[in-house]
């Protein structure tokens, strides 16, 4: 969701656009999920909250393909590693995902104590313990079975998985390559790697095929990057085929996908997967066509896309507070509950816009992500401290 690229491609109108839709389809949903306020207005509007209930929590699948379309452009955009430090790599991205992450979380705290003696509702987590902040801290929360203080924190970590792994993968195929030249000479490797396709390119398939066939079809790897790399490796084979030089190499990266996509869904249906690989195939296509490169999209969306991952960190919190405010002062009423959640939704966006601009989009140092991760403990350290003394 956070941006994975410096290159052209990470400021496309197009990207930025989908980004917007899907960023407001989960904020809907979750407004559909949490609180009483979808539990009053559900009997006015059943088709809608059922809908965005059921079906709009798959805008994740959305940012998966494009968190993976966007590590290959900035990470191998011709299938090879363009970087020198791996660690060095994957550090930045740890400091950029989790400087506004921790941000967000204080504030998630500081709401949920506010409200908590007010609102006895079982969208509001417990008072966090010593343990369950310092796993939250380093993005460890869902694998060692911690409660999340915030909806959508899973995505967080799953991002990090993701992006760590694509890098080690192509430092790794990079060194392999770099002993083979120095012990047989530059011309071995391609002697015995004769195919169009890189080793990186060839081990991203794989990668995707083993999650499309076999790791995410048990829901108890969820926790893990495996689990999600079908619909991410489909985004970075996106990618290679809009960088294509030649159409039938395009084309060629295409019909992989789908061919990939269509034996994944006949060995056993997900509508995710279908999601994933429509927009993975739509991404080539548009990516390809040049007037819709040349696009300026609609700029409320566009600037959206743009505050998505800031508007997916703090629109829990948001949402919490007006389902809170709306209980404890018109409970009941359908009239309050539907007004609310456009407004929680608005807000949301407003918060987003807010931690935008004043944490995500400046470049965050390790000092910085240390402070605000000593400040995340700290936060839920006292006010589980303060809720004791009540």
């Amino acid at each position: 969701m956070a941006n994975s690229s410096i290159s052209s491609h990470s400021r496309s109108a197009l990207l930025d656009c989908t980004k917007g839709l899907a960023c407001a389809a989960i904020v809907w949903h979750h407004l559909a999920f949490y609180g009483p306020m979808s539990d009053v207005a559900h009997p006015v509007m059943p088709e809608v909250l059922d809908w965005l209930y059921e079906y709009a929590r798959m805008a994740v699948q959305i940012f998966l393909v494009i968190g993976g379309f966007l590590a290959a452009a900035s990470l191998a955009p011709l299938g090879q590693a363009r970087f020198d430090s791996p660690w060095s790599k994957i550090g930045k991205r740890f400091v950029r995902l989790v400087v506004p992450y921790a941000v967000a979380l204080v504030v998630t705290i500081v709401i949920s104590a506010a409200i908590r003696p007010w609102f006895d509702h079982e969208s509001v987590s417990a008072d966090p313990d010593l343990w369950q902040l310092f796993a939250h801290a380093l993005l460890l929360q869902n694998i060692v079975g911690e409660e999340s203080l915030s909806a959508g924190v899973w995505y967080v970590s799953i991002d990090f998985q993701l992006f760590a792994g694509t890098v080690l993968l192509l430092a790794a195929v990079r060194r392999a390559q770099q002993a083979v030249a120095a012990r047989w000479g530059g011309e071995a490797f391609k002697r015995w790697w004769p195919w169009a396709m890189s080793g990186m390119q060839a081990l991203v398939v794989l990668g995707t095929a083993a999650s499309l066939f076999g790791f995410n079809l048990d829901a108890s790897l969820d926790v893990w990057a495996i689990y999600f790399m079908g619909a991410y490796g489909l985004g970075m084979m996106a990618y290679w085929a809009v960088a294509a030089d030649r159409r039938g190499a395009a084309w060629s990266w295409a019909m992989l996908i789908a061919a990939l996509v269509i034996g994944a869904l006949v060995y056993e249906w997900r509508d995710r997967i279908f999601l994933a690989g429509l927009v993975a195939l739509l991404l080539i296509a548009c990516m390809r066509t040049e007037g819709i490169v040349r696009w300026k999209g609609l700029a409320p969306l566009r600037r959206l896309g743009e505050i998505s991952y800031s508007v997916f960190l703090i629109h829990f919190s948001i949402c919490l507070l007006v389902n809170a405010t709306v209980n404890h002062f018109w409970h009941g009423s359908v009239t309050a509950a539907v007004v609310g959640m456009p407004f929680a939704f608005v807000l949301s966006l407003t918060a987003g816009y807010t931690l935008y601009q004043t944490v995500e989009r400046h470049v965050s140092s390790w000092s910085q992500a240390l402070r605000w991760q000593a400040g995340l403990i700290g936060a839920g350290m006292l006010t589980t401290l303060l809720a004791g003394l009540r």
